[in-house]
């Protein structure tokens, strides 16, 4: 079915492949497909670092601890997450992209960092994605041993190897009332010397910055599924793991696209259409919002969002978001079913949510938070489109709300069904064992995260996929 629409230029190799190119017109231009694998041994970026380390909030307290990670500074959001365990899982998402991740937790490293095996789908067993996506990680108390059966480094060693400063030996809990107080704060971790906190040249905003364009793939790629048939697209703002194994574990191929990918266009060769989450201001993808509004006016396709993908989908329904004053970051965030009345403890990431009166009449609210009242999910009263701001897919948990993606896969059974009817539509969306073949397993051109001081340099330009129409 894909090879109705394959860019030929973007495979063909040295020879040519004939007949075979001919038929193939379909994403743009993919330059190899060797992805953003982490490397099981890689030689450090930086040297650990132990020396005095500061923790510096603008127009706020400074604190003094110890480093325990790499000897760079950077500065970035610094953000707090009450969540217990799963410090592998929340470092490496793609969410925390240009953030200072602080701990609530009072020891953390306890159990190292385990290794980047991979499952029957060829996806990460232990991480969202393959390298650390927060730019500094602050600690109360860091556990230099470590001790668990998947761990094969400290987080000392894990840090330092990716280039991420860290610093312990601070009292967390004044850094969280702080932030509760006043919000969300541009803050810098520096190693061995201490910024002046009035010379506000010294803290990049990385919310000024469009993040998920660092965070998305730069071309296609194809996770295939051995369980079904279904085939569904997905917009990778940041696609955690878990969200793609979560899709084909229940029998759906997926086929991933860069964030800005015209998905309205190639829409009727897909069974649905899923947004994942991301980092940062949702108002920086207008590009996807376009798509999506386009992609509601012209296809009855299945659409879920989660998350960045929530708060896009919304955009493009005609409403508006705001940035939360601290944000909800944890595993353990009640959210109130309004169609149930059933209460689901979730996992959350995020900064920004739904204003929910602007919603259009055609959406009503979903989800609530018991904790802030903010929105926490939308669904459409006639059509088989809905969103949740927190992620039922929930690594490391809970996952009281993983059944939200048994009802998506149930809206796109449904669709598959109801497009069979028609005369070329049983079969069609069945994923082409060409395309399949062709495209990357993994995602392409996403490179690790940089110190924040680099975030607002222009990114290497890379030509994105285009589609051509059908």
């Amino acid at each position: 079915m894909f090879a109705r629409f394959i860019n030929p230029a973007a495979f063909r190799p040295a020879g040519g492949y004939g007949r075979i190119a001919q038929q193939t017109r379909f994403l743009a231009t993919v330059e190899g497909s060797a992805g953003r694998a982490m490397p099981v041994t890689r030689t450090r970026a930086t040297p650990i670092s132990h020396d005095r380390a500061t923790f510096t909030i603008r127009d706020g307290p400074v604190f003094h601890g110890k480093s325990f990670g790499a000897k760079s500074n950077i500065s970035g959001e610094a953000v707090f997450t009450t969540s217990l365990v799963g410090y592998p899982e929340s470092m490496t998402d793609p969410s925390y992209r240009g953030q200072i991740l602080v701990f609530t937790q009072p020891l953390i490293g306890n159990y190292g960092v385990p290794s980047s095996d991979r499952d029957e789908h060829g996806l990460l067993k232990y991480f969202e994605s393959p390298n650390i996506q927060c730019c500094g990680v602050v600690v109360a108390d860091y556990a230099e041993k470590y001790s668990h059966w998947t761990a094969v480094e400290s987080l000392s060693e894990w840090c330092a190897r990716e280039g991420v400063p860290a610093i312990s030996g601070v009292d967390t809990r004044a850094i969280v009332t702080h932030l509760r107080e006043v919000g969300s704060s541009l803050a810098r971790i520096t190693i061995g010397e201490e910024y002046d906190a009035d010379q506000d040249e010294a803290f990049i905003d990385p919310e000024q910055i469009n993040l998920v364009k660092k965070v998305s793939t730069k071309a296609p790629f194809h996770v295939s599924s051995m369980n079904g048939d279904m085939h569904v697209a997905v917009i990778d703002c940041g696609v955690k793991e878990n969200i793609l194994r979560s899709l084909v574990g229940r029998g759906a191929s997926v086929t991933v696209f860069p964030y800005d990918f015209p998905i309205h266009k190639v829409s009727h060769h897909f069974d649905g259409v899923f947004i994942s989450n991301g980092p940062g201001d949702p108002t920086h993808c207008q590009e996807t919002v376009y798509h999506l509004a386009r992609l509601m006016e012209t296809s009855q396709v299945p659409v879920m969002g989660i998350c960045l993908g929530h708060q896009l989908l919304a955009l493009a329904a005609g409403a508006r978001t705001i940035k939360l004053k601290y944000g909800n970051r944890a595993h353990n965030i009640p959210a109130l079913d309004l169609t149930t009345g059933q209460c689901h403890i979730t996992s959350q990431n995020h900064g920004y949510a739904v204003d929910t009166p602007t919603l259009p009449a055609e959406f009503k609210e979903y989800f609530v938070n018991l904790n802030d009242g903010s929105n926490e999910g939308m669904i459409h009263k006639t059509r088989p489109i809905f969103s949740t701001q927190f992620h039922p897919e929930a690594k490391g948990g809970p996952m009281d709300s993983s059944y939200l993606f048994d009802m998506y896969i149930e809206n796109v059974q449904r669709y598959k069904k109801n497009q069979a009817v028609y005369p070329a539509g049983a079969g069609t969306n069945k994923p082409n064992p060409l395309l399949v073949d062709l495209l990357s397993k993994e995602r392409v051109g996403v490179h690790p995260s940089q110190p924040a001081e680099n975030l607002a340099q222009p990114a290497v330009a890379t030509q994105s996929a285009v589609a051509t129409a059908a």
